[in-house]
C-alpha cells in the first residue's frame, strides 16, 4: 500500500481533531463520576442539547422574535453550556439527589431515559439527518499552513480552545479550594459538612460543571458536524469507553485517554480503515484485561 506522509499526518490532525473532542465530553464524565458517583448516560443528550441551542440561537431564535440577528458563534460560546448546565441543575435538584445514596444502577437508568426524552421531543421537530450550522466565525474562514500541512482554521481552532479548556478543569479540580470543597463535599459528606461546607450547594455545582462542559463541545462541535438528534447517541458510547480505559473519576486520565485514543483512530483509518470504528474497544477490552480500573483510575 502506497501511502504518502501527507496523508498520514492529515488523518493525524483529523484524529487529534476528534481526540479533543473525546477528551472535553469524557472530562465531565469523569468530573460528574468521579465527585458524584452517578454514570450520566444523559452526557450525549446534553452535548446535543449544546448544538441545538447554538442553531436554534442563530436560525430559530430571529425568526421567533422577528429580528434580523441571531445569537452569534462567540455569544453561543457562553450561552450554551449556561443553559445546559441550569437544565442540569433542574434536573440533579429534582431528581437525581433522590439518588445519591443509592445503587449506580438506578442513577444511569434515571440518564438513559432522560436522554431518550431529549432526543425524542428534538426528534419530532428537526431533521434526523442533521441540520448544517451557518454562524462560523469569519475569521475562522479558511485554512492555516502548519509547514507540514494545510488544516482548515475552525478546526485548529477547536483543538486549542478544547485542551485550553480540559486542563483548566483540570486545574480548578486539582490545584484550587474549590476542587478541594468539591473534593471533600463527595468523598466524605458528613465531615465536609462538619466544617461548615454546603455539601447539596457543592453537589448541584459538580453537576452544573460537568453537563456545562458536555454543552460547551456542542457548540463547538456545531460548525464541524451536522447538528441532529442522533449526534449524542451516535457518540456517548465512544467516550464512556474512552472514560473507561482512563479509569472512572479520573479528570487526568479522561483527558490523556481522549486524545491518544483520538489519534489512534486517526493512525488506523491511514493504515486499515475496516478497523478504525472498533479499534477504541478493542483498546478497552485489553485495558480492562490487564487493569481492570482503568490506565489511570484507583484500584478499589
Amino acid at each position: 500500500m502506497d501511502i504518502s506522509f501527507s496523508a498520514v499526518l492529515s488523518q493525524i490532525m483529523l484524529g487529534l481533531n476528534n481526540g479533543a473532542f473525546y477528551a472535553l465530553l469524557s472530562l465531565g464524565l469523569a468530573v460528574i463520576f468521579g465527585m458524584l458517583n452517578v454514570v450520566n448516560f444523559a452526557h450525549g443528550a446534553f452535548y446535543m442539547l449544546g448544538a441545538f441551542a447554538a442553531l436554534l440561537g442563530l436560525d430559530y431564535l430571529p425568526r421567533l422574535l422577528g429580528s434580523d440577528v441571531g445569537i452569534g458563534f462567540w455569544s453561543a460560546l457562553l450561552l450554551g453550556p449556561l443553559l445546559v448546565g441550569l437544565l442540569g441543575v433542574l434536573i440533579e435538584k429534582t431528581m437525581l439527589q433522590r439518588l445519591y445514596k443509592v445503587d449506580h444502577l438506578y442513577g444511569l437508568l434515571l440518564t438513559f431515559g432522560l436522554a431518550l426524552i431529549f432526543e425524542g421531543v428534538l426528534t419530532n421537530y428537526f431533521n434526523v439527518a442533521g441540520e448544517p450550522y451557518s454562524g462560523k466565525p469569519a475569521m475562522l474562514e479558511g485554512a492555516v499552513n502548519l509547514g507540514f500541512m494545510v488544516f482548515p482554521a475552525y478546526r485548529l481552532f477547536s483543538i486549542v480552545f478544547s485542551l485550553l479548556v480540559c486542563f483548566a478543569v483540570w486545574y480548578l479540580a486539582e490545584r484550587t479550594r474549590l476542587g478541594s470543597y468539591l473534593r471533600a463535599g463527595t468523598e466524605n459528606p458528613d465531615v465536609a459538612r462538619a466544617f461548615g461546607i454546603d455539601v447539596p450547594m457543592l453537589r448541584s455545582l459538580t453537576y452544573f460543571l460537568g453537563v456545562a462542559l458536555a454543552g460547551l463541545a456542542g457548540v463547538v462541535a456545531a460548525p464541524i458536524y451536522s447538528v441532529s438528534p442522533k449526534m449524542g447517541s451516535d457518540l456517548i458510547i465512544v467516550v464512556f469507553a474512552v472514560v473507561v480505559i482512563g479509569g472512572m473519576g479520573s479528570i487526568m486520565g479522561a483527558i490523556v485517554t481522549g486524545l491518544a485514543l483520538g489519534l489512534l483512530e486517526g493512525a488506523v483509518k491511514v493504515f486499515y480503515p475496516p478497523l478504525a470504528n472498533t479499534v477504541i474497544f478493542i483498546v478497552m477490552a485489553l485495558v480492562l484485561l490487564w487493569r481492570p480500573a482503568g490506565l489511570f483510575g484507583k484500584e478499589r
